[in-house]
């Protein structure tokens, strides 16, 4: 299994370029960040910084969308870190959250993003598009690589996993859960022709390294907040019924009085009081270190590749120095 760190781009910036190169100290291959231009500082200009800080660290976006970035401009960022670094970026991206809802947009359509997803990676990798009746390319694009990679809950948008992206990034970290939704993935891999198993499943989701698990819980409530957003959404398209989506993804969202993205992502969001003690510990992991490689040798037979660590608490260089010591070790 691999591993990954998620960080948001808080400033000051080198603190992310100082945790990430140390992350790849410690065995992690992949350094995430946030994309959320309001909220937080400009991801790519950060990327470059971590490339260049580390050797072998794979840098990407969790996640992307299709609306805040023009989509030559997402080609052209990745394609241009990959010609500096080598083939080190991943593109992750999503419908849009926190990223289109904090200026008062909403969230893409799927058809705008499988275009999309389309459209960024052939223009990365060197590939003519049609764009508004125009034909597009990259014209310093040699040999280029971008693997794309779709955050997803939902039927359909696993169903456009399966039959497009290269990756699927799935924020939360119960096993069940994670079970049913990577066998829908690769279903739709099948019917699409395509070998499920080149598709790398990415469970992103807060791990928290300690013994005091009431402490931890409430460092990581706000992820069941974060995650209740496009549950919201799901619950809006398909109703509560457990044939589309399972109701252990859905009933904890019938306390949720909305969402205030101001605090979006960080401990102590007053949003994220309906979330209740059994959420953050099914999506979350928590406890211990025997705790965390136990719930990880799980999510590793569910079909997961890589665990990626949310770190917005108040102990991330602790949790990230016990997983390079402990937790990494003994699933490698």
């Amino acid at each position: 299994m691999d591993f990954g760190l998620v960080l948001q781009t808080d400033p000051p910036a080198w603190s992310v370029v100082e945790r990430m190169r140390r992350a790849e100290e410690l065995g992690f291959s992949h350094g995430w960040t946030f994309d959320s231009c309001v909220l937080w500082q400009e991801p790519f200009v950060i990327h470059s910084q971590v490339l260049s800080a580390t050797e072998r660290l794979r840098v990407g976006t969790m996640v992307t969308n299709p609306v805040t970035r023009d989509w030559t401009v997402t080609a052209s960022a990745f394609a241009t870190l990959n010609d500096m670094f080598g083939p080190r970026t991943v593109c992750g991206i999503g419908r849009g959250d926190s990223a289109v809802r904090v200026t008062g947009g909403h969230p893409t359509t799927l058809a705008n993003l499988e275009h999309a997803m389309q459209v960024i990676k052939d223009l990365a990798e060197g590939r003519e598009v049609q764009l508004n009746g125009t034909a597009v390319r990259l014209p310093w694009v040699r040999d280029g690589q971008l693997p794309v990679w779709m955050g997803a809950y939902g039927p359909k948008a696993l169903e456009l996993v399966g039959r497009q992206a290269d990756g699927f990034i799935l924020q939360l970290a119960d096993p069940y859960l994670t079970r049913w939704m990577v066998d829908h993935v690769r279903q739709a891999a099948r019917d699409a022709g395509r070998d499920p198993e080149s598709i790398t499943v990415c469970v992103a989701a807060p791990a928290y390294v300690g013994d005091d698990l009431a402490h931890a819980r409430e460092q990581c409530r706000w992820f069941g907040g974060m995650v209740g957003n496009h549950v919201a959404d799901l619950v809006a398209r398909y109703g509560d019924s457990a044939e589309a989506v399972p109701s252990a993804l859905t009933d904890y969202i019938k306390g949720r009085q909305g969402y205030d993205y101001s605090h979006h992502g960080r401990a102590g969001n007053r949003s994220t009081d309906f979330v209740p003690d059994e959420i953050v510990d099914r999506f979350c992991l928590l406890g211990p270190p025997e705790q965390h490689v136990a719930k990880l040798h799980e999510l590793r037979e569910a079909g997961v590749d890589q665990f990626a660590i949310y770190a917005m608490h108040d102990a991330i260089d602790a949790t990230v120095d016990a997983y390079g010591e402990r937790i990494v070790p003994a699933l490698r």
